[in-house]
Order: C-alpha cells, then sequence, then structure tokens
C-alpha cells in the first residue's frame, strides 16, 4: 500500500483527489496539509511514501517545499500538480526536487498515470513537455540572445509573479520573507535579463505574463 500526502489549499480539491487515490486499492492518502507548517507536520507523523504538492500554497511558494522535502527526505517521491502552465513550471518542478508535473486540467487518469510512473522509478511529465525538454540539449541558433521567461532564477520568477499581482516591493518583501533591498535586487536583475528599461515596463510585462500564464499561455 502506498501510502500518500496531499498538500494543497483547496479543501474542495483536497476531499476529491483523496476519493480519486482511495479508490485505488494500492493507494491510501494517510494526511492532507494545506501549507508548509501541516505538511511539516504530516510529513514527521505519517511517514508517506509519496507526496503531491501544489505550487500555491496560500502565500508560500510550493516549489520551496518541494526543495525542502528533496533535501530533507531523500528518496521521497514528489509529484508537483498545478494549475500553472507547464512550460514555464515543470521543469523548474523537476530542478527543485520533484519527480513528475502534471497540471490539473489533466484527466484524472493522469494523476494516477503519473504517480505510478514515478514509483516505478520514472519522470513524469506530459509528452509535449519532454519534447521541450529534450530539445534544449539540441543546438537552436534562432533562441539565441531572445529574452524570455526561462532565464529568471525561481526567486525571480516568483518576484516577477508578484509585481503581476500588483504588490509593491515592501509587500513583496513581506510575502518572500525577504529584505527589501534584496526585493529590489531581484527587480534589477529581472529588468536586465528580460531587456526592460523602466519600473512601469517591469509592471505592465509582469501583469501580460501573469495573464497569459493563467490562461495556458508563455512568451
Amino acid at each position: 500500500m502506498t501510502r500518500i500526502l496531499i498538500v494543497d489549499d483547496h479543501p474542495i480539491f483536497q476531499m476529491g483527489m483523496k476519493e480519486l487515490l482511495n479508490q485505488e486499492d494500492d493507494f491510501q492518502v494517510c494526511a492532507v496539509a494545506e501549507d508548509f507548517s501541516s505538511a511539516r507536520q504530516a510529513l514527521r507523523d505519517q511517514r508517506p511514501d509519496l507526496a503531491i504538492i501544489d505550487i500555491s500554497l496560500a502565500e508560500e511558494n510550493g516549489l520551496d517545499l518541494v526543495k525542502e522535502i528533496a533535501a530533507s527526505y531523500q528518496g521521497l517521491p514528489i509529484l508537483v500538480l498545478s494549475l500553472h502552465d507547464e512550460s514555464v513550471w515543470a521543469e523548474r518542478a523537476i530542478r527543485a526536487g520533484a519527480r513528475g508535473y502534471v497540471m490539473k486540467k489533466e484527466a484524472s487518469e493522469s494523476v494516477v498515470q503519473a504517480i505510478r510512473n514515478i514509483l516505478e522509478g520514472r519522470i513524469h511529465v506530459s509528452p509535449a513537455m519532454m519534447s521541450l525538454i529534450l530539445d534544449k540539449f539540441q543546438f537552436n541558433p534562432h533562441a539565441q540572445g531572445t529574452p524570455t521567461i526561462e532565464l529568471l532564477t525561481d526567486r525571480e520568477l516568483e518576484v516577477f509573479r508578484l509585481i503581476g499581482f500588483g504588490l509593491s516591493t515592501r509587500e513583496i518583501s513581506e510575502r518572500m520573507k525577504l529584505g527589501i533591498k534584496t526585493i529590489g535586487t531581484y527587480r534589477d536583475r529581472i529588468k536586465q535579463k528580460l531587456c526592460i528599461k523602466t519600473a512601469a515596463e517591469l509592471t505592465r510585462r509582469a501583469v501580460l505574463w501573469n495573464e497569459n500564464e493563467h490562461f495556458g499561455k508563455t512568451d
């Protein structure tokens, strides 16, 4: 029996996923959590065999939890299940320590298959995403010098995303628990990497990217 921890801050989704997985003869949801604190407690108390984690956890970034679990519970398989577009987040999730990435809009069978693939030692992403990842190993002269979101680190991307939600530097600082000067540095790096000259243009680009990413489109 594979014991599974679900980390998601939407109660209805928690219930649906728990019901789906418990229907499998060899799966059992041993705990659900809605934030980092409750996830850590569940990991200590329940010792699950696999964790399913959403990227957006209230005011926290699920990728940070993925990194923490990968470092503290080596060998624990992690599946990231999220609304966020896989073309931006899947590779980042794998780099953070996850073994798979599934978008919530996919059929429920995809989640079950993803879990089985991960438990068998394989990485699970969609065929389209796997093709994109493999393409990175090939030389593409047309991609040279093109400023894209992929140039941003995970922290920079999170700052960019929060700018797009209309948060000020101070608000981002409080949300990410980092100093105001640090956020300012991230803003400068983002502008440099994306060839943006002004704060207004940075905000406009961030807002547009959030809108596109919400509808499954990316730069």
